[in-house]
């Protein structure tokens, strides 16, 4: 049997069941624990820990410990599969704000790439802002095509409401109180080891959490293709 067949149809198997397709939709725009996928569809650990183990074994989602309290685990949407079946969630109409705790990388490229993938306007805020934007953000979103030259981090101090919330780091998600339609994407933080490689690997990250949104790659390379 042809390998990519008989990849698609175990896919196909996993989400054949409802809780686990509603499982992969949630997770469409937005990482999430165990806990709260439980509480979102009133399911025992048990029986959670079952799914994501199907989904896990399809390849499509993993599991990780949050960055910020260890105690805490994340389950992520791993969007290529999805992507290859032509399986997309619907982009918000709405502006786009990115939270970090410093505003210093991941959500000054997130708002940076969202707006060159969608044209739509996005901000970007940290919980304690650094004094600048990290050099190596700027030297990768250069190299993706971007320009972070004049971005200058801010305080998170007011939210529009009818702004689409994500938080990209566990430090930040973990310190506020996220509403129930927020977004959360568990990014590392490129500056604990600031190598190009893993400033490069949070754009890559973004790129394709955005493209896999929005639709952007159906008609354009990504970024990180165009710098190559």
């Amino acid at each position: 049997m042809d390998l990519d067949i008989a990849r698609r149809a175990s896919i196909h198997a996993a989400l054949g069941e409802p809780i686990r397709l509603a499982i992969v939709e949630a997770l469409g725009v937005t990482d999430r624990s165990p806990k709260d996928l439980g509480q979102r569809f009133d399911l025992p650990t048990n029986l959670m820990a079952h799914h994501l183990d199907v989904l896990e074994a399809a390849g499509l989602i993993v599991r990780f410990t949050s960055a910020g309290d260890r105690r805490r685990r994340y389950v992520r949407l791993l969007r290529e599969p999805l992507m290859a079946l032509q399986i997309v969630p619907r982009p918000p109409m709405r502006t786009m704000m990115f939270l970090c705790t410093h505003n210093s990388a991941r959500s000054q490229l997130a708002a940076a790439l969202w707006t060159a993938r969608t044209g739509q306007r996005a901000e970007s805020a940290g919980t304690h802002p650094a004094a600048k934007v990290h050099r190596g953000a700027i030297a990768a979103a250069r190299r993706a095509g971007l320009d972070l030259s004049g971005a200058v981090p801010r305080l998170v101090d007011h939210i529009d409401a009818d702004a689409q919330v994500v938080t990209v780091c566990d430090r930040a998600h973990e310190e506020l109180d996220p509403a129930v339609d927020w977004w959360h994407w568990s990014i590392p933080d490129p500056v604990e080891s600031a190598t190009a490689a893993s400033f490069d690997s949070v754009v890559a990250d973004l790129d394709l959490r955005i493209r896999s949104i929005t639709g952007a790659d159906a008609v354009q390379a990504s970024p990180m293709a165009r710098a190559r």
